[in-house]
């Protein structure tokens, strides 16, 4: 889902940046208030250095196109929204720093898409569903997370001209739909196995 360099017209790739410089303002504005800063530091960055790793891994698919988590919906719901989105635009920098991948003037579409879209739709729908049942809430999060990350990346594509909507109803569609069943399932067993062992995550502030 990573856009590269000179496919949005810069500015377009102005105003994603300008959308993600504020919303990193705000999460360090709030992260100077919490009582528990400095633990929120060392487990952002403990999980952004996994993140980095586990989200450049290249998986298998069957639709010919191998697979890269996103890993953004697990931070978000064991760190918060805003914690999701830092994390986010720091993987895609180390990314496209180390990796090749992505781009600086897509960075703050990049951001957008998979970092403020995926991490807040994430948090509302892992919410909304959490009084109903703990597996329910974590699979829904995940699952909406990239689906309307998906839907914001095809608007983003669409705004610059640069695609179609059958193909992207095609192709984006189908696979990312794939992914979040996947992703969704993954992370169910992933953060109830962290909760077991580090109950203490649960009731810590998220930003």
């Amino acid at each position: 889902m990573h856009l590269p360099d000179g496919l949005i017209p810069l500015w377009q790739s102005l105003i994603y940046w300008i959308l993600t410089i504020v919303t990193l303002a705000i999460y360090l504005f709030k992260l100077s208030k919490s009582a528990e800063k400095e633990k929120i530091i060392i487990n952002t960055a403990i999980i952004a250095a996994a993140t980095i790793v586990v989200s450049s891994l290249s998986i298998p698919s069957p639709f010919g196109v191998p697979i890269h988590l996103f890993v953004i919906p697990l931070v978000v719901i064991l760190l918060g929204p805003l914690s999701g989105v830092t994390v986010a635009f720091l993987c895609f920098l180390v990314q496209f720093l180390f990796l090749g991948m992505g781009g600086i003037t897509s960075l703050g579409a990049n951001t957008v898409t998979m970092g403020i879209v995926m991490s807040f739709s994430t948090y509302l729908f892992y919410k909304f569903t959490a009084d109903l049942d703990d597996k329910l809430s974590i699979f829904s999060g995940t699952f909406m997370g990239i689906i309307m990350a998906t839907i914001t990346q095809v608007i983003i594509l669409l705004a610059a001209g640069v695609a179609t909507l059958e193909m992207l109803m095609s192709t984006l569609i189908p696979f990312y739909l794939f992914v979040a069943v996947i992703e969704g399932i993954a992370n169910l067993f992933i953060i109830m196995s962290i909760y077991k062992i580090k109950p203490e995550l649960q009731k810590m502030d998220k930003i």
